[in-house]
This record gives C-alpha cells, structure tokens and sequence, in this order.
C-alpha cells in the first residue's frame, strides 16, 4: 500500500512497497499513497477540487479499508509462514509478488473513474503546471540516476539495498553485502531503462490530459492508470523481467544466508505491519 501503491510485498517487494512509510495509519492520511503515479504530487488543486478530491478520499479510504486490508491481513500471513517455515523461495515469492500486483490492479481499477473526472476538471493553466512539475521530476531523476557514472550508479543502488534491507532484517553480514553488490553490479544501466520508460509514460499521459474534453478521455486513460504494463517499451519489459528475476534470487541468498537473529527481526517488523492494521478504526468497524 504506501507510496504508488506500496502493498505490502516481502523483501523482494520492499522497494516496491515498504520503503515509503513506516505507519499504515500516517499512509492513509493521503489518497496519493493509493494512487498509481500519483497525481497530488503534480497538481496545484483550486478550492473546490480540493473540497471534492477530500471527499473522494474518505469514500476511497473507507472502500479500501474495509474490502481490501483484511486480504492484506491474510497475505502478511502467508509472508510470515514463509519466514517462519524458512522457505522464502523463487516459487514463493512470485507467488506473493503477484497476489501483490493483483491487489494493486484492484485498487487502481476502484480510484481510477476519480482521477478521470479530477483531470477532466482541470484547467489549461493547471495542465501546463502539471507537466512542468512531472518535467521538473523527470529532470530531478536523470540527475540523480543517469548522469553518475555507471560505476557510482551501481554503488549508491547497492547503498539503497542495503540501507532498506537493515531496515527489515537488521545489519547484513560481509557475504550477504558482498551478494548486495553482486546484484547491483548484474543490473548494469537498469536505470537508462526504468527512466526512458518513465519518461514515456509521462510523455503519453500529458498527451492524453490536453485531450480530456473529448469523449474517450477515459478510454486513453485506463492503460495509463490500470494497466501501464500495456504501456511499456519492449526495452523496458525486457528489463524490468530480468530486474524482478535478479530481486528474486537476491532474496532467496539472502534468506537463506539469514541469521536467526535477522529472521527474528524480520517476523517483528511482519508483526508491526499487521498490528498498524488491525490498530485502524474502518477496519475494527468491519469486525476484522
């Protein structure tokens, strides 16, 4: 769930989904943390939009909390068994990735028909802004990813892995660094790719927001919103499979490298994740 999305997926999954936030219930106090390439990031909403984008939150959030975090309940389950049982394998974790991605489909299905209408309101002043802001970011993102050399690249990716994966399991030890590195160095100039297909993506979906006052508005909207895979240059989904493999097999080491202490940790955070919640009030009303 959290940020873009951020579901909740295992280690693999961490940099999808957990990275972002350390409290479902600080999450839900945005809707863009459910909200596929979020929109509230880029957008300066007038008064009345704002009025109406909160109460569209508050049935989004209220939908969400009920009908989906008890699934997500069950999935923290089957993660957990997973740790417990050490059998954290390739087979079980594209299990979880795609339970992950179906929920995630299932959410952008439910907010999409409000980031139409939102769009469709907008002005041209606010659509010019709008794609400045996402220019600006794109900016931001080749500078900070592309313009290193590929060897600082490599580096500060492993850096990242490894900041976020003592966040999870606790400090690694020498080999299991050494197996971060591996894989960072494996990727190569992934980053040439998630950016050019970023840069596409934002490419076609101004292209679709000058358009927002013809009829099939929402129809150019749906693969843009709901289904980006569509969307993906071939170079991309080539990368992009090979990147999932490659965080797969990270994982698996890992794991199976983990100390007990690691493994503890590991179940604690687990545990953290499934009390925030059960800690939310929407969803105690639902009698989960």
């Amino acid at each position: 769930m959290l940020r873009r999305l951020k579901l909740l997926v295992l280690l693999l999954s961490l940099s999808l989904v957990l990275a972002g936030c350390s409290r479902v219930g600080l999450a839900y106090r945005n809707l863009d943390v459910i909200i596929p390439w979020t929109l509230n990031d880029y957008l300066d909403m007038n008064a009345g939009q704002k009025s109406w984008f909160n109460d569209k939150l508050k049935e989004h959030l209220a939908w969400h909390c009920t009908t989906q975090l008890p699934g997500y309940l069950d999935w923290l389950d089957r993660l957990q068994q997973m740790v417990d049982s050490n059998q954290v394998t390739d087979a079980a974790l594209q299990a979880r990735t795609v339970e992950a991605k179906q929920a995630i489909a299932e959410v952008a299905r439910e907010i999409t028909p409000s980031a139409i209408e939102l769009l469709q309101g907008l002005d041209d002043q606010q659509v010019k802004d709008m794609n400045d802001a996402l220019a600006k970011d794109l900016r931001k993102r080749q500078d900070e990813f592309l313009k290193p050399p590929l060897a600082q690249q490599i580096k500060e990716r492993a850096d990242r892995m490894n900041k976020r994966l003592d966040a999870w399991i606790g400090p690694l030890s020498n080999s299991q660094r050494d197996r971060v590195t591996a894989w960072s160095i494996a990727l190569g100039d992934q980053n040439k790719e998630w950016i050019g297909n970023r840069a596409n993506w934002q490419a076609q979906f101004i292209d679709a927001v000058r358009q927002r006052r013809s009829t099939d508005f929402p129809q150019k909207m749906q693969p843009l919103l709901v289904d980006r895979e569509s969307l993906w240059t071939p170079q991309y989904r080539a990368a992009y499979a090979r990147t999932e493999a490659a965080a797969r097999s990270l994982i698996v080491d890992l794991m199976a490298e983990s100390s007990v202490q690691q493994r503890q940790k590991l179940t604690q955070k687990i545990d953290g994740v499934r009390s925030d919640f059960k800690a939310l009030k929407c969803l105690k009303a639902a009698g989960n």
